[in-house]
């Protein structure tokens, strides 16, 4: 458990909710990328599961994105390309995913974060999930969550996020950019919201939520591909002295 788990739960309803932890602001190392996007691939085979609550634990941040200490071990291209597909695999399995995927946003979201927030079907959040894109401030850039979040807020709203790396941005703002779809400033109003639709959602029609998320989804077919694609230039460019330099320092302002 100290490493950080995933775990998933149907109730009789036929909601299934998936639920991540790392101890580092619930950062994804490849492990728990692996797992998450087994997951919900498993969730989205299952005739059980009418609909998927995505949410992480805590109460600060949602996730933190990219583990720092994996990004440092990396020695190789073949390995940095292992490590972004992670993240190309999670946004596949949400895309593909036949169900519906409501993301719970209980805290702040960076980097890979905000592409799983951007991978949401509805995200519902709370007033203090700030945003950050801080992939260009540690020398890389957000390539492979570049897609999600552009298809969700626009080429504009992502330029801002992407450029401006250091800055956050507020739940408002985010919602404001189609980010969240719901904000909410207590727990207790975000999850009376999250379980009204996602109640209502599995007494709903699932051959039409599934032909219904097809349509909301058109025109990212070749995701597969440029995902991964991207995740090469992830691989390349984390092996550079100038983002091994910049990963460093943030890691020792953390401690």
């Amino acid at each position: 458990m100290s490493a950080g788990y995933v775990k998933s739960h149907t109730d009789l309803n036929g909601v299934n909710t998936i639920e991540f932890y790392h101890p580092q602001s619930n950062s994804l190392p490849a492990r728990l990328l692996e797992e998450l996007a087994q997951t919900i691939h498993g969730a989205g085979n299952d005739e059980d599961t009418k609909v998927i609550v995505l949410r992480s634990v805590g109460e600060k941040a949602f996730c933190a994105g990219a583990s720092f200490d994996e990004l440092v071990a990396i020695k190789t291209q073949e390995e940095g390309t292992q490590f972004f597909s992670g993240f190309a695999n999670v946004l596949n399995a949400m895309r593909t995913c036949p169900q519906f995927i409501i993301v719970r946003i209980q805290g702040k979201c960076v980097g890979g974060g905000v592409g799983i927030a951007a991978a949401a079907d509805y995200a519902i959040a709370l007033e203090g999930a700030d945003i950050k894109l801080s992939e260009l401030a540690v020398g890389i850039g957000p390539f492979v969550v570049g897609p999600a979040v552009e298809r969700k807020i626009g080429i504009a709203a992502f330029e801002n996020l992407a450029i401006d790396a250091t800055m956050w941005r507020n739940a408002e703002w985010a919602k404001k950019k189609g980010l969240f779809s719901e904000l909410y400033t207590s727990v207790e109003d975000m999850d009376e919201s999250i379980q009204r639709l996602s109640y209502n959602l599995a007494h709903s029609n699932p051959q039409a939520m599934a032909e219904m998320k097809k349509m909301f989804w058109r025109g990212t077919e070749n995701w597969d591909t440029l995902l991964h694609q991207r995740a090469v230039i992830s691989g390349k460019l984390v092996l550079s002295q100038h983002t091994r330099s910049a990963i460093e320092k943030f890691k020792a302002k953390v401690k």
